[in-house]
């Protein structure tokens, strides 16, 4: 079994407290993430992400002009709801460990042949343009699912060229599952 496997047991485990009753007053989907925040619930990436973007000094991560803001969006969706949610936890618990990994990699494939075919009209340095963005941060994540479901990333030079970028920034450093507190000592 792959050390990615053995953290995802232990987070399965994990999950199935968040799956409590507790957890679903706060999100009554039962999934991850909820923040709590200014005396606010929320739930799911992008609604979380907005928000810190709209009430916290910092790096922008959604660029001022509409036009690319919408570029970003088109680009963060296509990862957040075209790619991921095919294969959360919920989704691979009903398709059953002996299919898993076959399902896993042909959806993320089949996702990232639209994206980089998209990428190719938007990126620069990163997702969109030369300046990370929203989209970057949802781009790791995934290209990192891509790599436990042993997708064929040679196929793809764009996400595999922003990946990497990405991926010498601190930033993204410390945003590593490797660097979480709830990831095991031995996985460190």
């Amino acid at each position: 079994m792959e050390w990615w496997d053995s953290m995802i047991e232990e987070r399965s485990a994990k999950l199935q407290n968040k799956l409590s009753d507790e957890h679903r007053e706060l999100n009554p989907s039962g999934q991850v993430p909820a923040l709590l925040i200014d005396g606010l619930t929320l739930a799911q990436s992008i609604a979380i992400i907005e928000y810190i973007e709209e009430t916290r000094e910092g790096t922008p991560i959604l660029p001022k002009e509409p036009s690319q803001r919408a570029v970003v969006r088109q680009v963060t969706e296509s990862i957040t709801s075209g790619i991921q949610p095919i294969q959360n936890l919920s989704v691979l618990k009903y398709v059953g460990s002996e299919k898993k990994m076959e399902w896993g990699n042909y959806h993320i494939d089949l996702g990232f042949q639209a994206l980089e075919k998209l990428l190719t009209r938007t990126a620069g340095k990163y997702c969109v343009g030369d300046t990370v963005t929203m989209a970057d941060l949802c781009l790791v994540p995934q290209v990192y699912n891509a790599n436990r479901f042993k997708v064929d990333m040679s196929k793809y030079p764009i996400i595999s060229r922003i990946d990497t970028s990405l991926s010498e920034l601190d930033e993204f450093k410390a945003a590593h599952p490797s660097k979480q507190p709830d990831c095991p000592e031995d996985l460190r």
